[in-house]
């Protein structure tokens, strides 16, 4: 369920809030530029990149966009909201997935210099502390503990004999699932990865870079609190979030959240990238098209939430993690060819579960909403 519109970041890649230093990538992936390190300092050379890092927004430039967001905030109905988009859902997924299949989206490789935890050689050394390109931007430690929880549930499951577990969920079809498998060849790498789409699922599937050996592919509705993982508790060292939690009703993103806290191992880490408030796309929304603040309806019939840092890091630390990352990318992006500028603005999170939690509070009341 990767959101549409998602794409620009397949082609430009990710940035942060402020300069970082450069960062060494994981063995086995392609040295490429660091983004985030290109500043547009004379506004005459705009139009001689695709794209400038880092933008900083103007008091007028932030108010403007509050108040293009005000004009176009009057929320449809409740009952047509419930009727059309909550209960269609699915079926809106499945349809933009057998128009687009493999097509929309282009392969994240930007995926390794962002989330180094993806790539090869990210887990701890035997014995040791240190990591091999797996630090993050923010030099912080491991991904996870790496135990064998084969045993949890008293039987097998896919991927238990595994030692580093990675799921994605909201995989589409499969374009940050099959870079991890190609770039990642750890002979103990497990991955999952799971879609509301079951057209998408079928697609993932069906590639020819699909290795049930490596891969196990499923239907999941991430908002329903009933569903199941084919995992046990405390059993995936990475899961990865790409424009899919704001595909959520906001009244079900903490249940989510917090169940898939519970998923992960004793500092697992949950990686995350999504739209951020007042970024291009919500500002081009028109009338009738808003179903809460904030939170909209595409023409597609799929929807779309733009989110705060602040309102990220009250999901994950409420659901029991801890903050490592959580920063704001504003990127003015560049169409030399129509002499077009889009200020694009997006969040990227990455959050751990500490030692001995237990990924926060129980499923009965995380379903009771309490």
């Amino acid at each position: 369920m990767a959101a549409p519109g998602a794409v620009a970041v397949a082609e430009h890649g990710a940035g942060s809030e402020t300069a970082q230093s450069p960062v060494e990538a994981p063995a086995g992936v392609s040295r490429r530029q660091q983004f985030g390190n290109r500043f547009l300092t004379d506004p005459s050379q705009v139009f001689q990149h695709n794209a400038w890092d880092n933008v900083e927004w103007t008091e007028e430039r932030e108010a403007a966009a509050r108040r293009k967001v005000q004009e176009n905030s009057e929320p449809l109905p409740a009952e047509k909201q419930a009727e059309d988009y909550e209960v269609r859902a699915n079926e809106y997924w499945n349809d933009f997935y057998k128009i687009h299949k493999n097509r929309f989206f282009k392969d994240r490789h930007w995926l390794f210099t962002e989330f180094p935890e993806l790539a090869l050689n990210c887990r701890t050394k035997a014995g040791g502390d240190t990591l091999e390109g797996g630090a993050g931007r923010d030099g912080e430690g491991p991904a996870s503990s790496h135990t064998d929880v084969s045993s949890l549930n008293g039987c097998d499951f896919p991927g238990s004999e595994s030692t580093y577990r990675v799921m994605e969920v909201g995989c589409g079809v499969g374009n940050t699932v099959f870079p991890i498998l190609k770039t990642n060849n750890d002979p103990g790498l497990f991955v999952y990865c799971c879609d509301f789409s079951s057209t998408a699922v079928e697609l993932v599937e069906t590639n020819e870079d699909f290795d049930p050996q490596r891969c196990f592919a499923f239907v999941h509705d991430l908002s329903d609190p009933e569903a199941e993982f084919p995992v046990p508790n405390g059993s995936l060292d990475v899961i990865v979030l790409i424009f899919v939690l704001s595909a959520l009703h906001p009244d079900r993103m903490y249940v989510s959240i917090s169940r898939l806290a519970r998923l992960l191992k004793p500092g697992g880490m949950l990686l995350l990238r999504d739209y951020g408030r007042y970024d291009m796309a919500q500002l081009r929304f028109k009338k009738g098209r808003c179903l809460s603040e904030n939170f909209y309806v595409r023409g597609d019939g799929t929807r779309v939430y733009f989110f705060t840092q602040d309102e990220l890091h009250e999901l994950f630390t409420r659901a029991g993690l801890e903050k490592v990352q959580n920063l704001v990318d504003r990127r003015l992006q560049v169409n030399r060819g129509k002499q077009l500028t889009m200020h694009r603005v997006w969040i990227q999170c990455k959050y751990r579960k500490a030692s001995g939690a237990d990924g926060g509070r129980s499923a009965g009341e995380a379903r009771s909403g309490s």
